[in-house]
Protein backbone atom coordinates (compact mmCIF):
# COMPACT_ATOMS: atom_id res chain seq x y z
CA UNK A 1 0.00 0.00 0.00
CA UNK A 2 1.14 3.53 -0.96
CA UNK A 3 1.63 6.11 1.48
CA UNK A 4 -1.29 8.52 2.75
CA UNK A 5 -1.71 12.04 1.95
CA UNK A 6 1.72 11.70 -1.14
CA UNK A 7 2.03 15.45 -2.00
CA UNK A 8 3.68 18.10 -4.30
CA UNK A 9 3.77 21.40 -5.02
CA UNK A 10 4.72 22.19 -8.61
CA UNK A 11 4.79 25.91 -9.74
CA UNK A 12 3.35 27.29 -12.93
CA UNK A 13 5.09 28.62 -15.76
CA UNK A 14 4.82 32.45 -16.09
CA UNK A 15 1.02 33.45 -18.04
CA UNK A 16 -0.31 29.54 -18.48
CA UNK A 17 -4.09 30.27 -16.60
CA UNK A 18 -5.81 27.65 -14.41
CA UNK A 19 -7.63 26.50 -17.20
CA UNK A 20 -4.97 25.58 -20.13
CA UNK A 21 -3.25 23.66 -17.12
CA UNK A 22 -6.72 21.53 -17.67
CA UNK A 23 -7.23 21.29 -21.20
CA UNK A 24 -3.25 20.23 -21.46
CA UNK A 25 -4.24 17.57 -19.18
CA UNK A 26 -7.69 16.18 -20.41
CA UNK A 27 -5.95 15.75 -23.77
CA UNK A 28 -3.43 13.36 -22.07
CA UNK A 29 -5.24 11.88 -19.36
CA UNK A 30 -8.97 11.53 -17.86
CA UNK A 31 -9.71 14.24 -15.14
CA UNK A 32 -13.21 15.59 -13.80
CA UNK A 33 -12.60 19.04 -13.15
CA UNK A 34 -14.94 21.02 -10.87
CA UNK A 35 -15.87 24.48 -10.35
CA UNK A 36 -13.06 26.76 -9.40
CA UNK A 37 -13.95 29.08 -5.99
CA UNK A 38 -11.67 31.86 -4.41
CA UNK A 39 -10.71 30.77 -0.31
CA UNK A 40 -8.85 33.89 2.07
CA UNK A 41 -6.63 32.60 4.44
CA UNK A 42 -4.63 34.00 7.10
CA UNK A 43 -1.46 32.43 8.06
CA UNK A 44 0.30 33.14 11.80
CA UNK A 45 3.49 32.48 13.30
CA UNK A 46 5.54 34.05 16.27
CA UNK A 47 7.98 36.79 15.70
CA UNK A 48 10.50 34.36 15.66
CA UNK A 49 9.43 31.83 13.59
CA UNK A 50 9.12 28.72 16.06
CA UNK A 51 6.44 27.45 14.03
CA UNK A 52 8.21 27.70 10.44
CA UNK A 53 11.36 26.30 11.89
CA UNK A 54 9.73 23.57 13.07
CA UNK A 55 7.95 23.02 9.57
CA UNK A 56 4.54 23.80 10.40
CA UNK A 57 1.79 26.08 9.39
CA UNK A 58 -0.82 27.82 11.16
CA UNK A 59 -3.77 28.68 8.89
CA UNK A 60 -6.92 30.49 10.06
CA UNK A 61 -9.44 30.12 7.13
CA UNK A 62 -13.25 30.04 7.09
CA UNK A 63 -13.85 30.59 11.27
CA UNK A 64 -11.34 27.76 11.49
CA UNK A 65 -7.54 27.73 12.71
CA UNK A 66 -5.46 24.44 11.50
CA UNK A 67 -2.04 23.66 12.70
CA UNK A 68 -0.59 21.26 9.24
CA UNK A 69 2.62 20.30 8.06
CA UNK A 70 4.23 22.93 5.74
CA UNK A 71 5.47 20.84 3.15
CA UNK A 72 2.26 18.87 2.64
CA UNK A 73 -0.51 21.11 3.55
CA UNK A 74 -1.99 18.11 5.59
CA UNK A 75 -3.47 19.01 9.21
CA UNK A 76 -2.24 18.06 12.09
CA UNK A 77 -5.10 19.72 14.36
CA UNK A 78 -7.89 22.35 14.17
CA UNK A 79 -10.58 23.47 15.40
CA UNK A 80 -13.27 26.39 14.98
CA UNK A 81 -11.99 29.78 16.19
CA UNK A 82 -13.15 32.97 16.28
CA UNK A 83 -10.39 35.04 16.67
CA UNK A 84 -10.20 38.01 19.21
CA UNK A 85 -7.38 40.24 18.49
CA UNK A 86 -4.32 40.64 16.12
CA UNK A 87 -2.18 38.17 18.72
CA UNK A 88 -3.46 34.74 20.04
CA UNK A 89 -1.18 33.37 22.45
CA UNK A 90 -1.99 29.14 23.14
CA UNK A 91 -3.33 29.60 26.40
CA UNK A 92 -6.42 32.20 24.84
CA UNK A 93 -7.59 28.17 23.06
CA UNK A 94 -9.60 26.12 24.67
CA UNK A 95 -7.87 23.13 26.45
CA UNK A 96 -7.50 20.41 23.85
CA UNK A 97 -5.53 18.99 21.01
CA UNK A 98 -4.52 22.15 19.09
CA UNK A 99 -3.93 24.58 22.24
CA UNK A 100 -1.64 21.36 23.73
CA UNK A 101 0.46 21.00 20.30
CA UNK A 102 1.05 24.92 19.89
CA UNK A 103 2.25 24.97 23.07
CA UNK A 104 4.95 22.51 22.55
CA UNK A 105 6.31 24.50 19.94
CA UNK A 106 5.94 28.43 20.62
CA UNK A 107 5.71 27.84 24.11
CA UNK A 108 4.83 31.39 26.13
CA UNK A 109 5.33 33.23 22.53
CA UNK A 110 2.01 34.79 20.73
CA UNK A 111 1.57 34.29 17.34
CA UNK A 112 0.56 37.03 15.30
CA UNK A 113 -1.23 37.24 11.28
CA UNK A 114 2.12 37.39 9.22
CA UNK A 115 0.41 36.79 5.52
CA UNK A 116 -3.04 37.15 3.98
CA UNK A 117 -3.82 35.12 0.85
CA UNK A 118 -6.64 35.19 -1.21
CA UNK A 119 -6.38 32.36 -3.95
CA UNK A 120 -8.46 31.32 -7.04
CA UNK A 121 -8.57 27.28 -6.72
CA UNK A 122 -9.92 24.61 -9.37
CA UNK A 123 -10.10 21.40 -8.42
CA UNK A 124 -9.12 18.19 -10.51
CA UNK A 125 -9.41 14.76 -9.78
CA UNK A 126 -7.66 12.38 -12.07
CA UNK A 127 -9.51 8.73 -12.79
CA UNK A 128 -8.53 5.60 -13.33
CA UNK A 129 -10.03 3.32 -16.22
CA UNK A 130 -12.69 2.34 -13.54
CA UNK A 131 -13.58 5.72 -12.74
CA UNK A 132 -11.58 5.90 -8.98
CA UNK A 133 -10.13 9.07 -7.99
CA UNK A 134 -6.34 8.23 -8.19
CA UNK A 135 -4.36 11.39 -7.75
CA UNK A 136 -6.40 14.94 -6.97
CA UNK A 137 -5.04 18.30 -8.09
CA UNK A 138 -5.44 21.74 -7.55
CA UNK A 139 -4.47 24.86 -9.38
CA UNK A 140 -3.77 27.76 -7.26
CA UNK A 141 -3.43 31.40 -8.22
CA UNK A 142 -2.96 33.45 -4.91
CA UNK A 143 -2.18 37.02 -3.90
CA UNK A 144 -1.30 38.46 -1.48
CA UNK A 145 -3.69 40.93 0.26
CA UNK A 146 -2.13 43.73 1.62
CA UNK A 147 -3.67 47.52 3.13
CA UNK A 148 -3.10 49.16 -0.13
CA UNK A 149 -3.65 46.74 -2.54
CA UNK A 150 -2.78 43.07 -3.64
CA UNK A 151 0.61 41.31 -4.78
CA UNK A 152 0.14 38.60 -7.31
CA UNK A 153 2.43 35.13 -6.10
CA UNK A 154 3.45 32.53 -8.52
CA UNK A 155 0.56 30.46 -9.43
CA UNK A 156 1.20 26.73 -8.36
CA UNK A 157 -0.99 23.16 -9.16
CA UNK A 158 -0.44 20.69 -6.23
CA UNK A 159 -1.07 17.33 -6.06
CA UNK A 160 -2.20 15.36 -3.22
CA UNK A 161 -1.86 11.24 -3.42
CA UNK A 162 -3.86 8.76 -2.72
CA UNK A 163 -3.63 5.80 -0.49
CA UNK A 164 -2.88 3.19 -2.65
CA UNK A 165 -1.87 4.68 -5.86
CA UNK A 166 1.43 5.76 -6.26
CA UNK A 167 2.36 4.11 -9.23
CA UNK A 168 -0.63 6.62 -10.97
CA UNK A 169 1.11 10.04 -8.76
CA UNK A 170 4.81 9.40 -10.10
CA UNK A 171 3.36 8.57 -13.70
CA UNK A 172 1.42 12.11 -13.26
CA UNK A 173 4.72 14.07 -12.20
CA UNK A 174 6.51 12.55 -15.57
CA UNK A 175 3.67 13.60 -17.43
CA UNK A 176 3.65 16.77 -16.00
CA UNK A 177 7.13 17.71 -16.02
CA UNK A 178 7.22 16.43 -19.78
CA UNK A 179 4.07 18.45 -21.14
CA UNK A 180 4.19 21.78 -19.11
CA UNK A 181 7.75 21.70 -17.35
CA UNK A 182 6.30 22.12 -14.27
CA UNK A 183 9.11 22.51 -12.03
CA UNK A 184 9.14 21.49 -7.77
CA UNK A 185 7.94 24.74 -6.07
CA UNK A 186 11.28 25.86 -3.45
CA UNK A 187 8.72 27.12 -0.66
CA UNK A 188 5.07 27.58 0.55
CA UNK A 189 2.62 30.15 -0.74
CA UNK A 190 3.08 31.71 2.93
CA UNK A 191 6.71 32.07 2.39
CA UNK A 192 6.24 33.45 -1.14
CA UNK A 193 3.51 36.09 0.88
CA UNK A 194 5.27 37.10 3.79
CA UNK A 195 8.71 38.01 1.08
CA UNK A 196 6.39 40.14 -1.44
CA UNK A 197 4.68 42.07 1.39
CA UNK A 198 8.16 42.96 2.87
CA UNK A 199 8.21 40.68 5.88
CA UNK A 200 11.25 38.46 7.06
CA UNK A 201 10.54 34.75 5.97
CA UNK A 202 10.92 32.79 9.29
CA UNK A 203 10.74 35.47 11.42
CA UNK A 204 12.93 37.38 13.02
CA UNK A 205 15.73 35.90 14.98
CA UNK A 206 17.43 37.89 18.49
CA UNK A 207 21.15 35.81 17.62
CA UNK A 208 24.22 36.90 17.71
CA UNK A 209 25.25 35.03 14.51
CA UNK A 210 28.47 37.61 14.14
CA UNK A 211 31.53 36.19 12.25
CA UNK A 212 34.78 37.59 12.85
CA UNK A 213 38.46 37.48 11.41
CA UNK A 214 40.91 36.54 14.42
CA UNK A 215 43.48 39.51 12.98
CA UNK A 216 40.67 42.08 12.90
CA UNK A 217 41.15 45.41 14.47
CA UNK A 218 39.30 45.36 17.99
CA UNK A 219 37.29 48.20 17.82
CA UNK A 220 35.87 47.36 13.96
CA UNK A 221 35.04 43.61 15.68
CA UNK A 222 33.11 45.33 18.82
CA UNK A 223 31.21 47.38 16.80
CA UNK A 224 30.04 45.05 14.61
CA UNK A 225 29.12 43.36 17.56
CA UNK A 226 27.05 46.32 19.26
CA UNK A 227 26.07 47.06 16.05
CA UNK A 228 24.10 43.75 16.14
CA UNK A 229 22.92 44.15 19.41
CA UNK A 230 21.53 47.64 19.08
CA UNK A 231 19.49 45.94 16.15
CA UNK A 232 18.19 43.14 18.63
CA UNK A 233 17.48 45.91 20.89
CA UNK A 234 15.33 48.15 18.28
CA UNK A 235 14.00 44.87 16.63
CA UNK A 236 12.55 43.77 20.08
CA UNK A 237 11.22 47.60 20.91
CA UNK A 238 7.86 47.74 19.20
CA UNK A 239 6.88 44.26 20.80
CA UNK A 240 7.78 44.84 24.24
CA UNK A 241 5.65 48.44 24.04
CA UNK A 242 2.83 46.41 22.58
CA UNK A 243 3.40 43.93 24.90
CA UNK A 244 2.86 41.09 22.49
CA UNK A 245 4.14 38.61 24.30
CA UNK A 246 6.92 38.44 27.19
CA UNK A 247 9.85 37.23 25.19
CA UNK A 248 10.14 40.19 23.05
CA UNK A 249 11.15 42.12 26.86
CA UNK A 250 13.25 38.85 27.63
CA UNK A 251 15.62 39.55 24.60
CA UNK A 252 15.49 43.31 24.64
CA UNK A 253 16.97 42.72 28.26
CA UNK A 254 19.69 40.28 27.15
CA UNK A 255 20.54 42.28 24.28
CA UNK A 256 21.18 45.62 26.83
CA UNK A 257 22.91 43.00 29.34
CA UNK A 258 25.18 41.47 26.51
CA UNK A 259 25.80 45.61 25.17
CA UNK A 260 27.04 46.42 29.32
CA UNK A 261 29.44 43.40 28.97
CA UNK A 262 30.94 44.31 25.87
CA UNK A 263 31.48 48.14 27.15
CA UNK A 264 32.89 46.54 30.19
CA UNK A 265 35.56 43.84 28.96
CA UNK A 266 36.45 45.77 25.93
CA UNK A 267 36.56 49.43 27.21
CA UNK A 268 40.11 49.69 26.08
CA UNK A 269 38.95 50.08 22.57
CA UNK A 270 36.92 52.99 23.85
CA UNK A 271 36.92 56.76 24.19
CA UNK A 272 36.39 56.66 27.88
CA UNK A 273 34.14 59.43 28.31
CA UNK A 274 31.49 58.91 26.49
CA UNK A 275 32.06 55.32 27.64
CA UNK A 276 31.11 55.74 31.16
CA UNK A 277 28.36 58.34 29.94
CA UNK A 278 26.64 55.43 27.79
CA UNK A 279 27.45 52.50 30.38
CA UNK A 280 25.59 54.24 32.98
CA UNK A 281 22.50 55.08 30.36
CA UNK A 282 22.41 51.31 29.43
CA UNK A 283 22.42 50.60 33.28
CA UNK A 284 19.42 52.76 33.53
CA UNK A 285 18.08 50.69 30.65
CA UNK A 286 18.27 47.51 32.43
CA UNK A 287 17.01 48.75 35.83
CA UNK A 288 13.95 50.28 34.20
CA UNK A 289 13.04 46.90 32.70
CA UNK A 290 13.85 44.76 35.54
CA UNK A 291 10.54 45.46 37.81
CA UNK A 292 8.00 44.14 34.71
CA UNK A 293 10.35 41.03 33.64
CA UNK A 294 10.75 39.96 37.22
CA UNK A 295 6.53 39.80 37.18
CA UNK A 296 6.32 38.14 33.73
CA UNK A 297 8.42 35.52 35.30
CA UNK A 298 6.68 35.13 38.33
CA UNK A 299 3.24 34.82 36.32
CA UNK A 300 4.50 32.67 33.44
CA UNK A 301 5.65 30.23 36.63
CA UNK A 302 3.19 30.38 38.70
CA UNK A 303 0.71 27.11 37.47
CA UNK A 304 3.64 25.39 37.61
CA UNK A 305 4.82 26.67 41.12
CA UNK A 306 0.85 26.53 42.27
CA UNK A 307 0.21 22.65 41.11
CA UNK A 308 2.40 22.15 44.26
CA UNK A 309 -0.73 23.06 46.52
CA UNK A 310 -2.55 20.73 48.15
CA UNK A 311 -5.95 19.76 46.02
CA UNK A 312 -7.98 21.91 48.34
CA UNK A 313 -6.35 24.70 48.57
CA UNK A 314 -5.70 25.35 44.85
CA UNK A 315 -8.16 28.23 44.25
CA UNK A 316 -6.52 29.90 47.82
CA UNK A 317 -3.63 31.25 45.08
CA UNK A 318 -5.54 33.04 42.56
CA UNK A 319 -5.87 36.74 44.78
CA UNK A 320 -2.08 36.28 44.97
CA UNK A 321 -2.18 35.83 40.59
CA UNK A 322 -4.55 38.50 40.73
CA UNK A 323 -2.11 41.18 42.81
CA UNK A 324 0.68 39.67 40.62
CA UNK A 325 -1.35 40.68 37.48
CA UNK A 326 -2.35 44.44 38.83
CA UNK A 327 1.31 44.60 40.07
CA UNK A 328 2.25 44.27 36.22
CA UNK A 329 0.13 46.53 35.17
CA UNK A 330 1.44 49.71 37.13
CA UNK A 331 5.13 48.43 36.66
CA UNK A 332 4.62 47.84 32.56
CA UNK A 333 2.81 51.61 32.44
CA UNK A 334 6.07 53.16 34.65
CA UNK A 335 8.19 50.96 32.03
CA UNK A 336 6.55 52.01 28.85
CA UNK A 337 6.45 55.34 29.77
CA UNK A 338 10.02 55.29 30.04
CA UNK A 339 10.79 53.71 27.34
CA UNK A 340 8.87 55.65 25.20
CA UNK A 341 10.79 58.78 26.68
CA UNK A 342 12.67 61.08 24.41
CA UNK A 343 15.28 60.57 26.53
CA UNK A 344 15.11 56.37 25.55
CA UNK A 345 15.01 57.27 22.06
CA UNK A 346 18.41 59.99 22.17
CA UNK A 347 20.53 57.13 23.79
CA UNK A 348 20.27 54.64 21.35
CA UNK A 349 20.79 57.52 18.70
CA UNK A 350 23.56 58.63 19.94
CA UNK A 351 24.85 55.23 21.01
CA UNK A 352 24.07 53.79 17.35
CA UNK A 353 26.22 57.14 15.83
CA UNK A 354 29.27 56.54 18.83
CA UNK A 355 29.22 52.73 17.09
CA UNK A 356 29.51 53.99 13.62
CA UNK A 357 32.27 56.76 14.14
CA UNK A 358 34.07 53.59 15.88
CA UNK A 359 35.04 52.47 12.35
CA UNK A 360 34.22 55.60 10.37
CA UNK A 361 37.21 57.06 10.94
CA UNK A 362 39.45 54.27 10.72
CA UNK A 363 41.24 55.15 13.70
CA UNK A 364 40.33 53.61 17.33
CA UNK A 365 39.87 56.21 20.28
CA UNK A 366 41.27 53.49 22.71
CA UNK A 367 44.14 52.00 23.59
CA UNK A 368 43.50 48.67 22.48
CA UNK A 369 41.52 49.59 19.18
CA UNK A 370 44.63 48.29 16.70
CA UNK A 371 44.92 44.99 18.81
CA UNK A 372 44.21 41.81 16.84
CA UNK A 373 40.32 40.93 18.30
CA UNK A 374 41.86 37.16 19.04
CA UNK A 375 44.61 38.60 20.91
CA UNK A 376 42.35 40.98 23.62
CA UNK A 377 39.33 38.72 23.57
CA UNK A 378 41.71 35.53 24.57
CA UNK A 379 43.23 37.56 27.49
CA UNK A 380 39.86 38.78 28.56
CA UNK A 381 38.47 35.62 28.17
CA UNK A 382 41.53 33.59 30.28
CA UNK A 383 41.40 36.47 32.87
CA UNK A 384 37.81 35.96 33.65
CA UNK A 385 37.76 32.31 33.33
CA UNK A 386 40.42 32.55 36.16
CA UNK A 387 38.80 34.53 38.15
CA UNK A 388 35.38 32.63 38.10
CA UNK A 389 37.81 29.61 39.26
CA UNK A 390 38.95 31.25 42.17
CA UNK A 391 35.76 32.46 43.23
CA UNK A 392 33.97 29.40 43.64
CA UNK A 393 36.66 27.47 45.18
CA UNK A 394 36.14 29.74 47.90
CA UNK A 395 32.32 28.96 48.13
CA UNK A 396 31.37 26.83 51.00
CA UNK A 397 28.51 26.13 52.81
CA UNK A 398 29.19 29.11 55.08
CA UNK A 399 29.15 31.50 52.14
CA UNK A 400 26.76 33.89 51.83
CA UNK A 401 24.26 33.98 48.64
CA UNK A 402 26.08 36.88 47.26
CA UNK A 403 29.02 34.93 47.28
CA UNK A 404 27.19 32.75 44.70
CA UNK A 405 25.20 35.70 42.94
CA UNK A 406 28.53 37.50 41.98
CA UNK A 407 29.62 34.26 40.78
CA UNK A 408 26.54 33.72 38.20
CA UNK A 409 27.30 37.84 37.29
CA UNK A 410 30.76 36.51 36.63
CA UNK A 411 29.93 33.61 34.75
CA UNK A 412 27.48 35.68 32.07
CA UNK A 413 30.37 37.78 31.35
CA UNK A 414 32.33 34.84 30.46
CA UNK A 415 29.74 33.70 28.32
CA UNK A 416 28.69 37.01 26.57
CA UNK A 417 32.86 36.64 25.75
CA UNK A 418 32.17 33.09 24.45
CA UNK A 419 29.23 33.73 22.33
CA UNK A 420 30.89 37.40 20.87
CA UNK A 421 34.28 36.32 19.96
CA UNK A 422 33.25 32.17 19.06
CA UNK A 423 34.53 32.53 15.49
CA UNK A 424 37.58 33.18 16.16
CA UNK A 425 38.31 30.07 18.69
CA UNK A 426 38.44 25.99 17.75
CA UNK A 427 34.82 25.28 18.05
CA UNK A 428 36.00 21.85 19.74
CA UNK A 429 37.28 23.84 22.66
CA UNK A 430 34.60 26.44 22.59
CA UNK A 431 31.87 24.39 23.21
CA UNK A 432 32.38 22.27 25.68
CA UNK A 433 33.48 25.08 27.80
CA UNK A 434 30.26 26.38 26.85
CA UNK A 435 28.02 23.64 28.20
CA UNK A 436 30.13 22.83 31.35
CA UNK A 437 30.12 26.70 31.77
CA UNK A 438 25.90 26.55 31.03
CA UNK A 439 25.67 23.79 33.30
CA UNK A 440 27.22 26.03 36.60
CA UNK A 441 24.92 28.92 35.22
CA UNK A 442 21.59 26.39 35.14
CA UNK A 443 22.20 25.92 38.64
CA UNK A 444 23.03 29.14 39.72
CA UNK A 445 20.57 30.87 38.04
CA UNK A 446 17.60 28.65 39.73
CA UNK A 447 19.24 29.50 43.18
CA UNK A 448 19.08 33.49 42.25
CA UNK A 449 15.59 32.84 40.40
CA UNK A 450 14.08 31.32 43.36
CA UNK A 451 15.70 33.48 45.92
CA UNK A 452 13.72 36.71 43.81
CA UNK A 453 10.98 35.00 43.04
CA UNK A 454 10.52 34.49 47.03
CA UNK A 455 11.48 37.84 47.91
CA UNK A 456 9.19 39.34 45.72
CA UNK A 457 6.10 37.09 46.86
CA UNK A 458 6.63 38.06 50.47
CA UNK A 459 7.03 41.80 49.86
CA UNK A 460 3.04 41.21 49.21
CA UNK A 461 2.02 39.87 52.62
CA UNK A 462 0.64 42.87 53.97
CA UNK A 463 -1.31 43.51 50.43
CA UNK A 464 -2.57 39.91 49.95
CA UNK A 465 -3.92 40.00 53.84
CA UNK A 466 -5.72 42.85 53.02
CA UNK A 467 -7.77 41.24 50.32
CA UNK A 468 -10.37 39.30 50.50
CA UNK A 469 -9.83 35.80 50.83
CA UNK A 470 -6.84 37.34 52.10
CA UNK A 471 -5.73 34.62 55.36
CA UNK A 472 -6.20 31.61 52.88
CA UNK A 473 -4.34 33.60 50.35
CA UNK A 474 -1.49 34.50 52.63
CA UNK A 475 -1.48 30.58 53.72
CA UNK A 476 -1.00 29.46 49.97
CA UNK A 477 1.38 31.94 49.27
CA UNK A 478 3.47 30.93 52.39
CA UNK A 479 3.25 27.42 50.80
CA UNK A 480 4.32 28.49 47.70
CA UNK A 481 7.51 30.64 49.39
CA UNK A 482 8.39 27.52 51.06
CA UNK A 483 8.84 25.34 48.17
CA UNK A 484 10.92 28.16 46.49
CA UNK A 485 13.32 28.10 49.34
CA UNK A 486 13.33 24.20 49.16
CA UNK A 487 14.22 24.52 45.32
CA UNK A 488 16.46 27.27 45.82
CA UNK A 489 18.43 24.91 48.59
CA UNK A 490 18.37 22.13 46.13
CA UNK A 491 19.99 24.39 43.00
CA UNK A 492 22.62 25.19 46.01
CA UNK A 493 23.63 21.73 47.00
CA UNK A 494 24.12 21.14 43.19
CA UNK A 495 26.62 23.89 42.79
CA UNK A 496 29.88 22.34 43.55
CA UNK A 497 29.21 19.23 41.35
CA UNK A 498 28.70 21.59 38.16
CA UNK A 499 31.54 24.00 39.59
CA UNK A 500 33.77 20.94 39.28
CA UNK A 501 33.39 20.22 36.03
CA UNK A 502 33.75 23.84 35.03
CA UNK A 503 37.27 23.91 36.77
CA UNK A 504 38.93 20.91 36.63
CA UNK A 505 42.21 20.71 35.64
CA UNK A 506 42.28 19.70 32.09
CA UNK A 507 39.58 22.76 31.41
CA UNK A 508 41.98 25.12 32.95
CA UNK A 509 45.19 23.61 30.64
CA UNK A 510 42.48 23.83 27.69
CA UNK A 511 42.01 27.83 28.73
CA UNK A 512 45.32 28.66 29.24
CA UNK A 513 46.75 26.92 25.55
CA UNK A 514 43.67 28.14 23.81
CA UNK A 515 43.35 31.67 25.52
CA UNK A 516 46.98 32.15 26.95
Amino acid sequence: MGVENRALHLLLPDGLAASAVADTLAAEIPIVSHRAHTIERVFWDTFDGRLHRAGLVLVEAAGRLALSDAATAVERVGETHKRAGARLLAEDLPAGPLRSALIAVIEMRAVTPIARVRSRQLPLNVLDDLGKIVVRLRVEEPVAVVADGRVALAPRLHLDGVRGYDREFDTLRALLDTSLGLREAPRAVADDAVEATGGIVGGSSSKLRIELDAGERADVAAAAILRRLLDVIELNLPGTLAATDSEFLHDLRVAVRRTRALQRELQGVFAQEPLTVFRGHFKELQRITGPTRDLDVQLLEFDALAAGLPAGAAGDAEPLRRLLSDHLVVERRSMERALRSAGTRAVLDEWSSFIAELTDSGDGAGLDAARPVAQLAGARISTVYRRMVKMGAAIDDASPAEALHDLRKKGKELRYLLEFFSSVYPEDVVKPMVSALKGLQDVLGTFQDREVQADLLRSFGDEIAALEGGPAALMAMGVLVARLDEEQAAARQRVAERFAGFAAKTQRTLVDQTFG
